[in-house]
């Protein structure tokens, strides 16, 4: 939120990744820096969950200043810090490395990154000289630690290090438990040592780092910081006085938490109800790049050959690719890097963050919108946010200078004002199969974006229950339920009446059958109280069912209907709704068995055409069904004969040839062939005869089109 005159000024934006920066203005000048402070005067908190902090204050010549930042949040810096010079340039900003630890321990001499026993250490020491008392004092060379076995009693053996050192008195070898201090007398590879297991305990307390700005300029002059980070997402929360003879008060408080490394003393506090699309990316960790090892060429060794194509062939081939090929081609092949923005552009005053599109800072323009503070508001509470539109967002400035210690939470008041509402009771079966609940019909007819939250309500000064209200825009209008209504009674009952039959179709051998499906709710209310009351009664909004009566509800949301009903003090009050359904049930002629068939033909609502063809079709199937038996019948004699024939055979081989029995069998058979070949005629006729009439059946019924 930088004020545009800035682009006349010598300023430096740092966005992105910040590489941790080497020393460049005051130590190649040879001037010393000064330290200078920035103190917090600006935050934008989001109710996406981040928010926006400016520092503001002045700087002197060559000057540094500190800022620290939890390691969680070094992300969000690294991708959203600006900073400003007001004439003068920023030229480093410093941050504390987050190179992993172990690839920082490896890099000094003795390594410590495996938590080495001291054995380990100094056999990573060979060939460096010690001191070592053990107990008398020994000056010798680092041979190497080994690894020997001790005989402690007869039935346990230990295994114990030595250290084998080189001293000017020859080789020795020393236990390591007997050795009382080891110096090593390499100074620098004792401050190697020292070094690492620095760094090692610094990695124990990460939690917070220091990132210092490095100003450069002459003279006195404002600088100024803003930066994105994590913040706990602000809440609202409503207090809603209800009266009979008085219009409802809202009250509302805004909820905010300071959960920076600083206090907050005196800031201008903006509040701002959206979604911007925001994420983490994590630029802290240093990237290292992977590289592929290369062996060396051995000249001697005799190795595949690759040899290059002809240049001029190649250049003939790629004069033939086509225009727009060939400019895809050079564009991606001598790409330049993309040019830095304009300075005026980056310095926002085209709308960028926290601008408006005249360049005017979004603070700016609420203070100065602000009107008086008027401290004669009832109930001795007053709103302290001027509140408007931004874009697709909607924002609270809050009007004073807001102070709140880190790590502390405070409620500011936003809403103070009398609003539009109606009592009512709502009833809704599913919630409460008795009673309804006692309600409001809330319009915010505040000029204030309402955000979502939860509402204690006071009717005639006591406590009456909680709700809740999704966000509400100026005008608009939302139902609230707080508590359940025991004078008022609701007594449901639901029916449904028979399917009634609409009209029948026929079309390509199917009949299409409309149904007409209704059902009837019917609400006794009883108000046991002694005022009138509004009572809303809520029933599910199906999208297949039709409502009939009332001609209209009263209201009708996403997903149910809500119909009033007045209900005076003793004078039960009902409520018909009746609703219907279309269906349309679709069924093959063919399938259709002749008593349905008799139903739809029985009638009123179906047409004299309807009837002549279902008519038609029944006698058409009687038809179809006498040839079908007379086949089944000619193809059961055929079986039967077939079987009394099996008979004969097993009978014939146990009979003696030359009697009469015999000889009457193989008459009898003969006869029985010559039979079941007639039969067998005959059953072909009726096939035939069946197919013509399926045929036809099939042709008449493909052929009909009528309602």
């Amino acid at each position: 939120m930088f004020h545009p005159a800035a682009r006349c000024r010598h300023l430096t934006w740092l966005l992105g990744v910040f590489a941790v920066a080497i020393s460049l203005g005051a130590a190649a000048s040879g001037a010393e820096e000064g330290s200078a402070n920035l103190p917090l005067k600006r935050v934008v908190l989001f109710s996406s969950g981040v928010g926006y902090f400016q520092h503001d204050g002045p700087v002197t010549d060559n000057a540094k200043v500190e800022l620290k930042f939890k390691v969680e949040n070094i992300n969000d810096l690294l991708k959203s810090m600006v900073v400003e010079d007001q004439g003068g340039q920023v030229s480093t900003v410093n941050y504390g490395s987050k190179d992993p630890i172990t690839k920082t321990l490896k890099s000094f001499a003795i390594d410590l990154t495996t938590n080495p026993t001291l054995g380990d250490l100094l056999n990573q020491a060979r060939g460096e000289q010690v001191e070592l008392d053990a107990p008398n004092k020994i000056t010798g060379t680092i041979l190497g630690v080994e690894k020997r076995k001790k005989e402690v009693d007869k039935e346990k053996v230990v295994e114990i290090e030595i250290l084998n050192l080189l001293t000017a008195d020859g080789l020795r070898a020393v236990p390591l438990d007997a050795i009382g201090r080891i110096k090593l007398t390499n100074e620098k590879l004792d401050a190697e040592l020292r070094k690492a297991l620095a760094l090692l305990a610094s990695s124990h307390s990460t939690d917070k780092k220091t990132v210092t700005l490095s100003f450069q300029g002459n003279g006195s002059r404002q600088a100024r910081v803003g930066y994105v980070q994590e913040t706990p997402v602000w809440k609202t929360s409503y207090r809603l006085e209800l009266a009979d003879k008085k219009a409802p008060f809202l009250q509302g408080w805004a909820i905010v938490e300071n959960t920076t490394e600083e206090d907050w003393s005196g800031v201008a506090l903006t509040l701002v109800s959206g979604r911007p699309i925001s994420f983490t990316m994590d630029l802290y960790q240093p990237l290292y790049v992977p590289r592929p090892q290369v062996e060396l060429e051995l000249y001697s060794s005799l190795r595949p050959q690759v040899y290059g194509q002809d240049l001029a062939k190649k250049e003939a081939e790629f004069g033939e690719l086509k225009a727009q090929d060939r400019a895809a081609m050079l564009g991606r092949r001598m790409a330049k890097p993309a040019e830095a923005p304009a300075k005026g552009a980056m310095a926002g005053t085209a709308g960028g963050f926290g601008f408006r599109a005249d360049g005017r800072q979004l603070g700016e323009v609420a203070m100065e919108a602000m009107p008086p503070l008027d401290l004669q508001i009832s109930r001795g509470v007053q709103s302290v946010a001027q509140a408007q539109n931004v874009g697709e967002l909607f924002q609270y400035a809050i009007g004073t200078p807001v102070s709140l210690p880190r790590q502390q939470s405070a409620m500011l008041p936003i809403v103070n004002e009398e609003v539009q509402g109606e009592k009512v009771s709502i009833y809704n079966q599913g919630v409460q199969p008795k009673h309804p609940l006692n309600g409001l019909r809330l319009k915010n007819s505040t000029k204030l974006h309402l955000m979502q939250g939860p509402i204690t309500v006071f009717d005639d000064n006591t406590y009456a229950g909680d709700a809740k209200i999704e966000d509400l825009a100026p005008g608009s209008e939302r139902l609230i339920s707080y508590a359940l209504d025991l004078d008022t009674e609701v007594s449901p009952e639901s029916k449904g009446k028979p399917q009634q039959l609409l009209a029948v179709r026929l079309i390509k051998g199917t009949l299409i059958a409309t149904h007409k499906s209704v059902r009837t709710h019917d609400y006794t209310v009883k108000n046991s109280g002694r005022k009138a009351k509004k009572v809303l009664i809520e029933l599910p909004l199906e999208p297949d069912w039709k409502l009939v009566a009332p001609e209209k509800p009263e209201e009708k949301a996403r997903d149910r209907y809500r119909f009033a009903v007045e209900a005076k003090p003793g004078e039960p009050a009902k409520l018909h709704v009746e609703e219907e359904r279309t269906d349309s049930q679709s069924i093959a002629l063919t399938n259709i068995d002749d008593a349905t068939i008799g139903i739809y033909l029985r009638a009123k609502v179906v047409s004299e055409k309807v009837k002549i063809a279902l008519a038609e079709v029944i006698k058409r199937k009687a038809e179809l069904n006498q040839v079908t038996q007379r086949r089944a019948q000619l193809q059961q004699k055929v079986n039967e004969i077939s079987e009394e024939q099996n008979r004969i055979r097993q009978n014939m081989p146990q009979i003696d040839r030359t009697s009469d029995l015999y000889k009457r069998y193989v008459k009898k058979f003969s006869d029985q062939e010559d039979e079941i070949e007639k039969l067998r005629t005959q059953i072909q006729q009726a096939q035939a005869e069946e197919n013509g009439l399926r045929k036809s059946l099939d042709g008449y019924l493909m052929g009909l089109d009528l309602s």
